[in-house]
């Protein structure tokens, strides 16, 4: 049965993202379903391959990337019922670059392929090489073909989850009472946002008849003292066993909204919020 505002196709809607998603749109009384795409009004292409472990050639995982995604781009295209599609990209689409002493980029910010592949040693490589180059194919395709798109750079995205794993985010987010050392370079300056704050501006673009090209979608940048503060003094109950001092690695910029926040939307939790949930989602999965 179609929900009041009608039908929406999301794409990878088991997934960490996929999932708050498609709850948030059934308690707005949309109807969404995870595969068919004839008779949707809209798309969210939340979907996408995510090797960090580099197990298979840039490459291939790259135009798996690219096709996957013009594939139901074109099936979009075809269906003359969807109006228009929201595209998941990355921030590790925006930041690696050559350009310096940057705190914080806007939109008009792309990472460079070429330097990725030749300064940066990180297991994101791939995989940011990877969002960068579908990204860039997906704006171009329907720039070329009047398809109605928009783009969406989140940051980490944490806070409360569905599925039933520990996602990588939330691993790293919680480094600091895990102990696990693993990606918490990027600790050092996190630009994050909360789920239901990233769902909600998922709808927000779909809705929005003004909405058009990339929109940053990040609530707030943080240290790693400050969440390190937050963990020992909101939940205490989880010591601390690691404070990480003496991490390495560059500070990463973070994400401006201004374009995101001009055209209306607002975000509803801060980083106590995004970390309550965090805890409180691995407290009922038996993850903490």
């Amino acid at each position: 049965m179609e929900g009041d505002k009608g039908t929406v196709c999301v794409t990878g809607g088991n997934g960490y993202v996929g999932s708050w998603l498609i709850k948030l749109l059934l308690e707005l009384s949309y109807s969404s379903f995870g595969t068919a795409i004839e008779g949707c009004k809209g798309v969210f292409h939340v979907a996408a391959p995510m090797d960090f472990q580099d197990n298979e050639p840039e490459a291939v995982v790259t135009q798996r990337s690219i096709d996957g995604t013009l594939g139901i781009l074109k099936t979009c295209l075809r269906s003359n019922t969807v109006k228009k599609v929201v595209y998941t990209s990355s921030i590790t689409a925006v930041f690696f670059n050559k350009i310096k002493n940057v705190e914080i980029m806007d939109e008009s910010y792309w990472s460079d392929v070429d330097y990725i592949r030749s300064e940066v040693k990180s297991n994101l490589s791939s995989y940011a090489i990877t969002k960068t180059l579908t990204e860039k194919a997906v704006l171009e395709f329907a720039a070329q073909h009047g398809l109605d798109l928009v783009s969406i750079i989140p940051p980490m995205v944490l806070g409360p989850f569905i599925c039933p794993k520990m996602h990588v985010p939330v691993h790293t987010a919680l480094s600091p009472i895990l102990g696990s050392r693993k990606n918490n370079n990027l600790l050092l300056n996190l630009a994050m946002v909360h789920m239901d704050d990233l769902a909600r501006a998922f709808i927000f673009l779909l809705e929005h008849p003004e909405a058009k090209g990339r929109y940053n979608c990040s609530s707030d940048t943080v240290t790693a003292p400050k969440i390190v503060e937050i963990l020992s003094t909101n939940h205490p109950e989880f010591p601390i066993v690691d404070t990480l001092e003496g991490i390495e690695g560059a500070k990463l910029p973070g994400l401006s909204s201004k374009k995101l926040l001009d055209l209306g939307f607002r975000f509803k939790y801060g980083v106590e919020d995004i970390y309550d949930g965090i805890i409180k989602s691995c407290k009922e999965k038996g993850f903490l």
